[in-house]
């Protein structure tokens, strides 16, 4: 199994090493990088690319790392049997196949994404690391073990909120998606807006870079962000003279896809002070 990117995804030479040494390890493969870099992304085209399916598995701040394995709805349980419910006698009635169950009991080898694990308490790793090494878990209720019948690709986001522990880190591969540089990013607006002329192109890209490169920014504009500014400059016909920024404010047009809080807004609104005081 090879990795080369798709047709819709755009993946640098360093990366598609990274994922082809995960796969030839059995390592799952930690992705770092900035919000909106395509982490999530990659996992569903690896998928696509390699004809697999894919388990998604989205973290949340009150994730446990148990739900991945199962849960077990003692409640429901409770329940049926003052109801005299017939269910009640067997236990595996009230348990929840969690994701990582899902893609263990697969058929056939699977993509298992699990998806910004930083959201999560700081345990959520660690508690990960038996199951992600030994691919078998306990059932308790059952008294069953469940092992991965094919060992999964494991894909894995995080976005930096938290440090990760270095245990688990030992039994990654590590890739960080850096900021596509601008012939890099030219390509991947192609993948989502073939045909867009060159000149408008290239007057929005050197709009773009400018304004991300502008010391101050809370939040940096994304690889998303600019696909979705480029195609709100598309949608609105905008021709590479309508790009000129106000000079009042120093906004890009449609600044919004761009700039995501206001102390950013404010900050281009402060430069153009700056710099009408200084003319």
């Amino acid at each position: 199994m090879k990795f080369n990117g798709t047709e819709q995804y755009v993946a640098t030479d360093d990366l598609t090493v990274a994922v082809n040494a995960s796969v030839t390890l059995e390592r799952p493969l930690l992705v770092k990088g900035e919000p909106g870099t395509g982490k999530t992304e990659l996992a569903r085209q690896v998928a696509s690319a390699l004809g697999l399916p894919i388990v998604e598995w989205h973290v949340k701040s009150t994730t446990k790392a148990a739900q991945g394995l199962y849960e077990y709805d003692a409640v429901s349980r409770l329940r049926d049997s003052q109801l005299g419910d017939e269910r009640v006698h067997d236990v595996r009635n009230y348990i929840r196949k969690g994701k990582l169950w899902q893609a263990f009991e697969a058929d056939a080898k699977v993509v298992l994404l699990i998806d910004e694990i930083d959201k999560a308490d700081i345990e959520f790793p660690n508690d990960l690391l038996q199951e992600l090494d030994r691919m078998e878990f306990h059932v308790y209720e059952t008294g069953e073990t469940v092992r991965a019948r094919h060992r999964p690709i494991i894909v894995i986001t995080s976005n930096n909120e938290k440090e990760l522990p270095d245990a688990f880190l030992r039994r990654c591969f590590f890739h960080y998606i850096r900021f596509p540089e601008a012939e890099t990013l030219k390509r991947i607006v192609e993948v989502h807006h073939p045909g867009i002329k060159e000149t408008l192109l290239a007057t929005a890209l050197t709009q773009f870079y400018e304004i991300r490169e502008t010391p101050g920014l809370k939040k940096k504009p994304s690889t998303s962000e600019v696909l979705d500014w480029l195609k709100l400059i598309l949608a609105e016909d905008l021709a590479p003279k309508d790009l000129a920024r106000d000079t009042r404010s120093l906004l890009p047009k449609l600044h919004g896809a761009l700039l995501k809080n206001e102390q950013d807004v404010a900050l281009f609104e402060r430069l153009a002070f700056l710099a009408r005081g200084r003319g």
